[in-house]
């Protein structure tokens, strides 16, 4: 349980995230995985990170029990944690590759907004359920994956959309059974640490370079109207109602 990373092969490095039942990662799993994604990056020998999990699902966002049990501290505890974790895939040196099965909601959808890449299990689901969940955040990611309009329909709706429907929209690269997803991940992976680490990093540091949008800084703007909801009690009653629909 918990973070860890490991090497297949030579050049890629594997962070893999397990924090049962759902993967809802408390305020130091975003930290712990935003740590194990800069190290990897800084290992002169690594060309390229790969993002998975294991369960049945990549991510359900912040830890909401977390949330509730603790208040405002675990809320800017989760917010400048989440932080964290999407800038760490953002500016890791190499690029990141997420391996995405099952749920990708909330926070995970800020990892895989940020990663280089994107690999995906039939099965894979994309949304932001923020508006259910009294909260409200990450459409500076969602904006990534899916034309404007559709970004702004499935987040009002909180529905998601499918991994074929990324994969239509270009987002995702590959979409495969999920008995192969990690097999689909590493053969990217491999292709990618093929190349010369040195320009890898150049390349990297060029494409983000000519980003249109500052993603830290749009993600940072987000939260203060997470935080105003939070304080203003509107969050509160929304997430009173939480639970009913959560993935076991």
């Amino acid at each position: 349980m918990g973070v860890s990373t490991s090497s297949p092969e030579k050049g890629i490095s594997v962070v893999t995230v397990d924090f049962p039942p759902v993967n809802a990662l408390p305020v130091h799993g975003w930290y712990a995985l935003a740590d194990a994604v800069r190290a990897a990056g800084r290992d002169p020998e690594v060309r390229c990170v790969v993002l998975t999990a294991e369960g049945r699902g990549f991510n359900a966002g912040v830890d909401i029990k977390e949330i509730q049990a603790r208040g405002q501290r675990a809320l800017l505890g989760a917010n400048s944690g989440c932080a964290e974790a999407f800038a760490a895939v953002y500016e890791c040196e190499v690029p990141v590759l997420a391996a995405v099965q099952g749920f990708c909601l909330g926070g995970g959808i800020g990892l895989v907004g940020n990663a280089d890449a994107i690999v995906a299990s039939e099965d894979a689901t994309f949304g932001l359920p923020e508006l259910d969940r009294g909260a409200l955040g990450a459409a500076t990611h969602l904006a990534r994956l899916v034309p404007q309009h559709l970004m702004r329909t499935l987040y009002y709706t909180s529905r998601t959309a499918s991994a074929a429907e990324l994969h239509a929209h270009g987002s995702v690269w590959r979409v495969v059974p999920r008995a192969e997803l990690r097999g689909a991940a590493l053969e990217l992976a491999r292709e990618i640490a093929a190349k010369d680490g040195r320009l890898l990093r150049l390349a990297k540091a060029a494409i983000n370079g000519i980003d249109p949008v500052d993603v830290r800084r749009s993600y940072r703007f987000e939260q203060g109207f997470t935080f105003e909801a939070a304080v203003s009690g509107v969050a509160d009653r929304v997430r009173s109602t939480f639970g009913k629909d959560v993935p076991e």
